[in-house]
């Protein structure tokens, strides 16, 4: 009786749940069965008798008048050395096919995406694209639609690799202008015709993108016809303008080197005796600048033109290397002069030992005179021309004085033009001269590549 008082309750809610689950599932049953909610939905099988999705619509007639509408979902890249970026974007096309048009209703359907393999496409490719591919997670991204006028509206999810030419003579103060061209590769002008869509005033999500190097300033869509031996096709562009953010190159670039320059001026306060500190400075100088141009065109193609940053660099490295080239000329002027100064000291020694040795000939010499004076007073007679005489010895000393006067005329009248500086001058010269150059030297590389 226990046994019977337990599974009696256990059987009865079995039976109830059991009885539930058979009710629910023919209520769903009943719900389809009945078809009342999908009743005006047309039969695809039926729209579907005689399409021949490997023929355009009306053909042998007017061309084919394609819609194209882009969003654009994000840049992830935007390489110079490659030139090209990186783009997602979301593509609609929209065009008429009267065999696809139906009158059971005025809904819009929305088919799912493996509905596309069924139908003609417009064969739209990317001219200038490098690499593209679609996105299918987790199912392909692909819309399709039709309208009971025939109309279908396609849109597809696109990543793209596209190839843009850059100009970078003016790198990074450059403005950039990149396209995305979209063609048919098959259709002629004949059979196929593209235009923007009227609700392409603007491109959705452009104004919302953040681009690490670059800025959107400007977009315009353009219509062309492109001519070539197989015929004229039509080619519809997207133009955007891209303006390079200059903060983190005058950070990681523009201020180190005008940083290098200012520490090569320091040079110009210290003494000309440390010969090793000066020196020092100044190769340090030039190297970490020589090391902060190579890292800096690491990153850029090894193109033939100059660009703004180069000319930069080289400006600084030019006046880094000049303010080593100041202290040698510093130095070989300093060296100069005291070498002129021990030759005059040298001069002046030697000097006064000749006037020494002068005092004892002339002293030599009036003995002698005077002996021979005694000599002809004796004898009567006053001699014509004495060899040692006195008037002798001052005339002959008077036409070397004369000779050697103009000999120093000569030479002071060369140094004169080639004149030593003092060290301290040249370095009070250039304290202000560097400076004053390279501020005006900055003034017109900023006005000439930002203007």
């Amino acid at each position: 009786m226990e046994f019977l008082t337990w599974v009696f309750p256990a059987l009865v809610l079995l039976c109830t749940q059991q009885h539930r689950c058979i009710r629910a599932m023919n209520d769903i049953g009943d719900y389809i069965g009945s078809n009342i909610e999908i009743s005006w939905l047309p039969n695809l099988d039926d729209l579907m008798k005689g399409y021949a999705r490997n023929f355009r619509p009306g053909i042998g007639g007017p061309p084919v008048n394609v819609a194209l509408a882009i969003e654009v979902a994000s840049i992830d890249h935007i390489s110079e050395v490659n030139m090209e970026y990186t783009m997602t974007v979301f593509l609609h096309q929209s065009w008429r096919d009267d065999r696809l048009s139906y009158n059971h209703t005025n809904e819009t359907l929305g088919l799912d995406s493996r509905f596309v393999d069924k139908l003609w496409l417009p064969d739209t490719f990317i001219v200038n694209a490098k690499s593209a591919w679609f996105h299918d997670v987790t199912v392909e991204n692909k819309l399709i639609r039709l309208q009971p006028d025939g109309v279908i509206l396609y849109s597809i999810r696109i990543t793209s690799t596209v190839a843009c030419d850059m100009d970078l003579s003016k790198y990074p103060m450059d403005e950039q202008e990149c396209m995305l061209d979209l063609e048919s590769y098959g259709y002629s002008s004949e059979d196929i015709v593209y235009h923007w869509s009227e609700n392409q005033e603007e491109i959705h999500g452009l104004d919302k993108l953040q681009l690490a190097q670059f800025t959107i300033t400007n977009y315009q869509f353009t219509t062309e016809m492109m001519n070539f031996k197989s015929g004229q096709f039509p080619r519809l562009s997207l133009h955007f303008h891209l303006r390079r953010n200059r903060g983190v190159y005058i950070i990681q670039s523009y201020v180190p080197s005008i940083l290098l320059v200012a520490m090569s001026w320091v040079s110009f306060w210290i003494s000309q005796s440390a010969v090793p500190a000066r020196v020092s400075l100044g190769i340090t100088t030039v190297l970490t600048m020589t090391t902060l141009m190579v890292s800096a065109r690491s990153s850029l193609p090894r193109a033939s033109a100059i660009k703004a940053l180069d000319v930069y660099f080289w400006i600084c490295y030019v006046f880094v290397f000049a303010a080593l080239v100041e202290y040698a000329f510093a130095h070989f002027n300093a060296d100069y002069m005291k070498k002129q100064k021990n030759k005059i000291k040298a001069r002046r020694q030697s000097g006064e030992i000749n006037v020494k040795n002068a005092i004892v000939l002339f002293s030599l010499s009036i003995a002698g005179v005077n002996q021979e004076l005694v000599i002809s007073n004796r004898q009567h007679r006053i001699p014509r021309s004495l060899p040692g005489s006195y008037g002798t010895i001052e005339i002959e000393t008077g036409e070397t004085k004369q000779q050697q006067i103009m000999k120093l005329d000569k030479k002071r009248g060369l140094k004169s033009l080639f004149k030593p500086i003092d060290a301290d001058t040249i370095d009070i010269y250039a304290r202000a001269v560097f400076p004053a150059a390279f501020a005006a030297v900055n003034v017109i590389y900023w006005v000439a590549y930002t203007m």
